[in-house]
């Protein structure tokens, strides 16, 4: 399994960007899937999850209204809508599998892709 993130870039405060999160090698379409991210100097966090049907999302505190995390199966891809961008946000997102199909991803990831950098001024 082969994850890769991509959408990063530099956005003001206040701006939006959409991250991708696209699977080769195989299906994740019942897979848990997750965005984490690491900050310069900082711990990697989690961000948000969502379960295989998309139905069931999780997020952490400080995104929650902000994010938004969602999937489309059908080209095996998820997404992660941020908008309210804050220069707090700034960090590599990382996407990361788990095999399990819920949720439950920020209690752990089976696989992980290599990141994509997020940059917002203020």
């Amino acid at each position: 399994v082969q994850l890769q993130a991509c959408g990063g870039g530099l956005v003001q405060a206040g701006g939006s960007l959409r991250l991708s999160c696209a699977c080769s090698g195989r299906t994740f379409s019942r897979n848990g899937v997750g965005w984490f991210r690491q900050a310069p100097g900082k711990e990697r966090e989690f961000v948000a999850a969502i379960d295989w049907s998309g139905g069931g999302t999780d997020y952490a505190d400080s995104v929650k209204g902000r994010f938004t995390i969602s999937r489309d199966n059908a080209k095996n891809t998820v997404y992660l809508q941020m908008n309210s961008l804050e220069p707090g946000d700034t960090a590599v997102y990382y996407c990361a599998a788990s095999s399990r199909s819920s949720a439950t991803v920020r209690y752990g990831a089976n696989f992980w892709g290599q990141g994509t950098l997020v940059t917002v001024s203020s």
